[in-house]
């Protein structure tokens, strides 16, 4: 569903899973320093929506996934997950309730498997889950709420007033897009975006993850697992790895030597000599830190370290402390 904002002025398609929505319109590098202005938006159309109704909707997903959503306000924005029994992530989205359903966006082309678990869990449940995909599209601004919103923006749902980390996305009626673009433009592309969201350590699905990536080791606890709730899927292995032990990985930000005019490829090998030591994810360009990079690398990996990756020098700056399961056993 290529997004009709592909036919603004200087807009390059990404590729990819990305490539239906613009990487940048002429400068990524200018873009990025319009969104940490706090300004502009970026169209993240091609991410996939669900919907889930129904008076039971937040005691349902409660007890199925990894976030509290039980008292969840109206309009506050969460990230959740969906563990494996063995504790691995199988889903991520993000979003918001606003007292009728709860809204979320998902990675691109997510949406059927999701949509397809949650129908099989329903059991006696009065909920409906759907792919609104086709119906709304993502996007992304900066401090939004403290921009000035013209009518055409108030198309958007209320902004979420917890300024959490997931809370600066918006849905926007697909067919708006070109309106809303008008009213809240400049348009950012995604290599911008990308960019800042690698800096702030934000992990993709897929992308910065692998089929055995458990939360404590991409930063999700906190932001999308609540550690205060109910028994769910795969609970006893993030409660077992936080309060006793230390990850077997955790995510790391790379800064990658800047002299050859490439970035590495998603899922290629991180090493320590000749040694094997994790994979890299997503990369990108930013225009203060240059070419900096995601990666999942063993725990017992020294921070100080250097690495490479595709025979490109990596340091290493801390996302996930190696430690951090060590830190409870003293409160305990």
């Amino acid at each position: 569903m290529p997004s009709p904002l592909l036919d603004l002025p200087g807009a390059v398609a990404a590729d990819g899973v990305d490539r239906d929505v613009a990487a940048h319109y002429g400068s990524f590098n200018g873009e990025q320093r319009t969104l940490e202005a706090g300004d502009g938006f970026v169209d993240l159309s091609h991410r996939d929506v669900i919907r889930v109704s129904g008076p039971d909707r937040l005691t349902w997903l409660h007890s199925l996934t990894t976030q509290h959503l039980e008292a969840l306000p109206p309009n506050v924005w969460t990230g959740v997950l969906v563990l494996s029994p063995q504790g691995h992530v199988e889903h991520a989205f993000y979003g918001y309730d606003d007292g009728e359903s709860f809204t979320a966006h998902t990675e691109p082309g997510a949406a059927a498997a999701l949509v397809e678990f949650l129908d099989r869990m329903r059991f006696m449940m009065r909920v409906e889950v759907a792919d609104v995909t086709a119906e709304l599209a993502t996007t992304w601004r900066p401090r939004l709420s403290s921009v000035e919103r013209s009518p055409l923006v108030e198309l958007v749902e209320t902004p979420a007033p917890d300024r959490g980390p997931y809370a600066n996305y918006e849905f926007v009626p697909r067919d708006q897009l070109p309106a809303y673009a008008e009213a809240a433009g400049p348009a950012c592309g995604l290599w911008a975006f990308e960019a800042l969201r690698i800096a702030r350590g934000e992990p993709r699905l897929g992308l910065d993850t692998d089929h055995r990536t458990i939360p404590n080791e991409a930063g999700w606890i906190g932001p999308a697992v609540h550690l205060d709730k109910g028994c769910y899927r795969g609970q006893e292995t993030v409660a077992r790895v936080h309060t006793l032990g230390r990850p077997p990985r955790r995510l790391t930000l790379l800064h990658l030597d800047g002299s050859e005019n490439r970035l590495p490829t998603v899922g290629a090998d991180l090493l320590l000599g000749d040694k094997v030591v994790g994979f890299v994810g997503t990369s990108a360009r930013h225009y203060e830190l240059g070419p900096i990079a995601l990666a999942m690398v063993k725990r017992n990996v020294p921070l100080g370290a250097q690495l490479t990756v595709e025979g490109m020098p990596a340091a290493q700056e801390v996302v996930v402390d190696p430690e951090v399961g060590l830190h409870v056993r003293p409160q305990r």
